[in-house]
């Protein structure tokens, strides 16, 4: 797990630095720094749209009697989303946009799945108590 965080505190910042720099020399410093931003301002008015949207889904199965489990790992995939915007660069912004739509927030979704199939398969999550 360490080792894990280790790359993806490391391999990130560079790949950042390298798309800011590449960007940076295509178009300009400037023209640079404005279309962050415009991401930026993007992606926010994507967290807000989606989430009040996810908020009343949750409310409406809520009132229905049902657990909203879809909804709630959408809002957690939005709260992701809205986090990687946050981080300025190039690369967690596509991230982050990435986990706004709900096309594509579907296939991440089905690959959640999938992997927790498989981890619980494999008996890859301990619960232990601790007194």
């Amino acid at each position: 797990m360490l080792f894990r965080l280790l790359i993806l505190f490391t391999i990130i910042p560079v790949i950042e630095i390298y798309l800011l720099i590449k960007v940076g020399s295509w178009i300009g410093p400037l023209p640079t720094v404005v279309l962050l931003l415009a991401i930026s301002l993007l992606g926010a008015w994507l967290v807000r749209s989606q989430g009040f949207r996810i908020f009343l889904q949750i409310r409406e199965e809520l009132s229905r009697g049902r657990l909203p489990a879809a909804q709630l790992l959408d809002g957690a995939l939005v709260l992701v989303g809205g986090v990687l915007l946050m981080t300025p660069g190039f690369f967690t912004d596509f991230l982050g946009i990435f986990f706004l739509f709900p096309f594509t927030r579907s296939f991440i979704k089905l690959w959640l799945g999938i992997w927790l199939q498989k981890r619980l398969a494999k008996g890859g999550f301990v619960t232990r108590r601790h007194y």
